[in-house]
């Protein structure tokens, strides 16, 4: 709920300068970040309760590490090739 529909129904203004966190305690909101998390956690568990084989658990389950390079922006392609030598 915005924090604007919460100080009119509390009946309080901007010009009160009452902390918005004080108003969200007062109607016992929680805050956005913990629903967030909720969700995502919701969604992981249901990824993982899937077929063991299919294509999203094993995205999430595997490690977001990767094999590729990665390069920082600006450099040309012959640095690359450089790189890819140097690396192999």
């Amino acid at each position: 709920m915005e924090t604007k529909m919460l100080r009119w129904t509390a009946g309080v203004t901007r010009m009160e300068r009452i902390r918005n966190d004080l108003i969200r305690q007062k109607f016992s909101v929680v805050p956005i970040a913990g629903k967030m998390r909720e969700a995502r956690l919701r969604w992981y568990d249901h990824v993982q309760g899937g077929k063991e084989d299919s294509v999203g658990s094993e995205k999430v389950a595997s490690s977001h590490q990767s094999s590729r390079l990665r390069y920082e922006a600006g450099q040309t392609l012959t640095k690359k090739k450089m790189m890819m030598k140097n690396h192999m």
